[in-house]
């Protein structure tokens, strides 16, 4: 029989749909063409993309050339720009602003082919530095009110490049489903007395029913309101609302759940197409409209979401999402994926 699920964090209800009886096995996909010719990514076309921002290079090479293995560029076509102000203004009943804000791409590796799933768990963690190092450097701009970093793996996820890459956006407006998540978070801490991301952590230690992988400092699983099949959501075990706090020792623990995560789904799935974001706390200066409580009840997280279902009518217009195939099923199927 179907089944409605409620998100705790912002009050979301799933259907998961039973009867329309997708297996694990019925969602294995065809790998996207992995071609490098005339890549602006790849090591040696460094000429082809903007002025590097940051990088992890190795030692005596220079700013714009080869011998580096993380890179951070501005978007060669940006959704934002830096450069300007925002001269807010009201349009009759409208209301408008400059689009200002950062676009960056995060260029994980020299080589086109290997995948996040591939990386050895310390040049993962270089470019989870490149994330941190990025999200600190923008949160001195005052403009800014929010950093998102976000992954779009193969064509039917949004990406137009095959090379391995990630993205990074700064918005002066904190986007709306993050929102959904704060306001959510706040109530239920008002409430509770409690992070719910924490309650929920809790939860999912002691029932292991939709947990995909676990290291000392996270945990991987298939979140009890999945919206969609094989969704997963990353949960650092230390309670903390911003990524960019990570130490050393946490970054090769998150560098370790992603990449085991991310094989599983490879392997489980044969290389499906998926969206990731990393949901961080917002830009805390003093300003109006910014609560006190961010430092207890928010905490930040990573959600992964694998292209495998679309959404349809139904879902744009009621808000609900429909997923064939139970989160317990799921995560089984992926932890049970040798990696």
């Amino acid at each position: 029989m179907p089944e409605l699920r409620k998100d705790p964090i912002v009050g979301r209800w799933v259907i998961i749909a039973t009867e329309r009886g997708k297996r694990p096995t019925d969602f294995r996909t065809e790998a996207d063409d992995l071609s490098k010719e005339g890549c602006p990514f790849c090591e040696g076309s460094e000429g082809k993309t903007p002025s590097e921002i940051f990088a992890i290079r190795n030692p005596h090479t220079h700013a714009n050339t080869s011998g580096w293995e993380v890179r951070v560029v501005p978007n060669k076509f940006p959704a934002l720009r830096i450069e300007g102000e925002m001269e807010k203004m009201g349009v009759g009943i409208y209301d408008r602003m400059n689009g200002i804000g950062a676009h960056e791409v995060i260029i994980e590796t020299p080589r086109h082919d290997q995948k996040m799933e591939m990386h050895s768990i310390e040049s993962l963690a270089k470019v989870f530095e490149a994330y941190r190092v990025r999200i600190k450097d923008l949160e001195n701009d005052l403009r800014l009110k929010y950093v998102l970093i976000f992954k779009n793996e193969g064509s039917s996820a949004g990406a137009s490049l095959t090379h391995p890459h990630s993205q990074l956006i700064a918005t002066p407006i904190t986007p709306k489903r993050v929102k959904e998540e704060l306001v959510g978070a706040q109530q239920y801490f008002e409430y509770k007395d409690r992070c719910v991301f924490c309650d929920i952590l809790v939860e999912e230690q002691r029932a292991k029913l939709r947990t995909v992988y676990e290291n000392e400092h996270f945990l991987s699983f298939c979140p009890f309101a999945s919206r969609f099949p094989f969704e997963i959501m990353v949960l650092p075990k230390r309670h903390d609302p911003d990524f960019h706090t990570l130490s050393s020792n946490e970054i090769l623990g998150f560098s370790d759940v992603m990449r085991v995560t991310l094989a599983k789904l490879a392997k489980a799935l044969n290389k499906p197409q998926y969206n990731f974001v990393l949901h961080t706390g917002p830009i805390r200066w003093k300003r109006r409209g910014y609560w006190t409580t961010i430092d207890q009840d928010y905490h930040w997280h990573v959600e992964i979401m694998p292209r495998l279902t679309k959404v349809a009518g139904f879902e744009w217009g009621s808000g609900f999402y429909i997923n064939p195939t139970i989160p317990e099923e799921a995560s089984k199927f992926l932890q049970e994926a040798e990696v």
